[in-house]
């Protein structure tokens, strides 16, 4: 976040000083975005690996500080809850074959940090939510020990009502309500970074807009939570649910911090970072001292450190990042795909993401207008719901809008996502190579989710009892994910 959070209580001079802060960086952002060529260094690809600690019972194990004292990387991270981690990538620039690139070190590090794990007696598991979790897996004691966590809890039930209401639909539906955040830390994902040009930032956001429910359906790989069959990714409406303590008895309420957005981007991404520093109010006002305008004047690109702050204390799916490394630039944080099944589906997950935003790139201007951002809003969630089995609103031939299957529709535009990779400079191999495993996804019905409730399905169908069935599937997703095989090639739940 750029700023150190060292303690989890804060006064009203806090607040306003950060306040005046946070505006004065907005109205620098504005100043620096002036330039069209800001940030134009080129593209760089990124990601971020959340990941789940586990004990040989398939149960969680609380040692992410020991796995992270143990394993002394910079790059590795503590997550919210005790048995989570997270992984940074190092950008990849240049687009010859920047998935591969990112693949080589994803193996590399899940292998190292399966080494450390292992000397603990504890294995890690990119997997959207782990399907063993318990009850009694959340609550503070499950929380890391870390301020920012603490301030985090304090600050988003101080702007509403003091409690977390969970609703999710699914076979039985889950109910339940909680006075902490930790529920949020059942999500693990693949979260995508990738750099965009400060002028062509509102055109190429709005594709991504566009192209997130198709990819995030054919991804879906979160089927199930404490035994409860919810969404194929049910990652959205927990991550949504699990802090959110907006008042219900209102007659209106505040845009909630995690969503799809509030609508298009018009011009610039200016206006994204604004809509932030006005719709929500600050979590956590720690302010830097630094001279940011003078920081300016000397022709270095500006810390902001309080704007980049406000805005990773916002979750929408699709997240603005201004970072001023590498003299200042702007990407695109992808947020919506699941950690797993395995290293190479999650980069097929995201060449297949940023080819289809490239490849819509040339016809947006004719698209947006035959979708209205509602449709977008409504796909996101169906996608999320249904995966695979999803229907799509999605623009005709005759530019008439109609419900689609989302298996059709991937498979119509993974030429256009082809297109898009090549656009950019993706060589036609490594666009082959991804596109090819989402292609076998589609094309039989094979993602995450559906592997993981088939598995279900066999295994009580053999007589075992559900818990025993979770712990199973869990065992045989484990073993899957490490043979390095894509989902679609996966044993039928055996």
């Amino acid at each position: 976040m750029g700023l150190a959070i060292d303690r989890a209580s804060f006064s009203a001079l806090d607040y306003q000083r950060f306040s005046l802060r946070l505006q004065d960086g907005l109205s620098l952002l504005k100043e620096v975005l002036s330039d069209p060529d800001f940030g134009g260094r080129g593209r760089s690809f990124g990601a971020e690996l959340e990941l789940c600690i586990v004990g040989a019972d398939g149960r969680v194990r609380l040692l992410n500080e020991a796995i992270a004292e143990r394993h002394a990387d910079p790059l590795l991270t503590l997550e919210l809850n005790r048995y989570n981690l997270e992984y940074n990538l190092a950008p990849v620039f240049g687009a010859s074959a920047p998935f591969s690139a990112l693949q080589r070190q994803l193996d590399e590090a899940l292998a190292r940090l399966g080494v450390t794990a292992a000397a603990l007696d504890a294995r890690v598991v990119p997997v959207g939510i782990l399907p063993t979790l318990r009850r009694d897996d959340f609550g503070p004691a499950c929380m890391t020990p870390q301020p920012r966590y603490r301030a985090l809890t304090a600050g988003l039930r101080a702007i509403g009502s003091g409690r977390f209401h969970i609703a999710i639909d699914g076979t039985p539906p889950l109910r339940m309500e909680r006075d902490d955040v930790t529920m949020e830390g059942a999500n693990t994902s693949f979260q995508f970074h990738y750099r965009v040009r400060n002028g062509d930032y509102a055109r190429v956001f709005n594709a991504f807009l566009l192209a997130t429910p198709i990819v995030l359906g054919v991804a879906a790989n979160s089927p199930t939570l404490f035994g409860h069959r919810l969404w194929h990714e049910t990652r959205v409406p927990l991550f949504k649910h699990a802090i959110d303590s907006r008042a219900n008895d209102v007659a209106w309420r505040p845009p909630a911090r995690v969503s799809f957005g509030q609508g298009w981007v018009r011009q610039s991404a200016y206006e994204l970072f604004a809509q932030t520093v006005a719709l929500h109010p600050p979590l956590l006002p720690v302010c830097s001292d630094e001279d940011y305008r003078a920081q300016w004047r000397r022709g270095e690109a500006p810390g902001l450190d309080e704007l980049r702050l406000h805005q990773n204390s916002v979750w929408p799916w699709l997240r603005p990042v201004y970072d001023p490394a590498d003299g200042g630039h702007l990407r695109i944080e992808l947020r919506a795909l699941p950690a797993g099944p395995s290293s190479v589906d999650m980069l097929a997950n995201a060449a297949f993401y940023i080819g289809l935003a490239e490849g819509l790139l040339p016809v947006i201007d004719e698209l947006l207008p035959a979708m209205p951002f509602a449709h977008a809003q409504y796909n996101f969630y169906r996608a999320a719901q249904f995966g695979l089995d999803a229907a799509l609103v999605w623009p005709q031939d005759n530019g008439r809008l109609a419900e689609v299957g989302l298996r059709g529709l991937a498979a119509r535009l993974l030429c256009t996502a082809h297109d898009g990779l090549l656009r950019i400079g993706v060589n036609a191999a490594e666009a082959g190579r991804y596109l090819a495993i989402i292609a076998a996804r589609v094309e039989g019905a094979r993602g995450g989710a559906l592997w993981q409730l088939q598995c279900l399905d066999r295994l009580q169908a053999e007589g075992l009892a559900l818990e025993p069935s979770l712990r199973v599937m869990l065992e045989r997703y484990i073993a899957a994910s490490r043979s390095g095989l894509p989902v679609a090639e996966w044993p039928a739940g055996v």
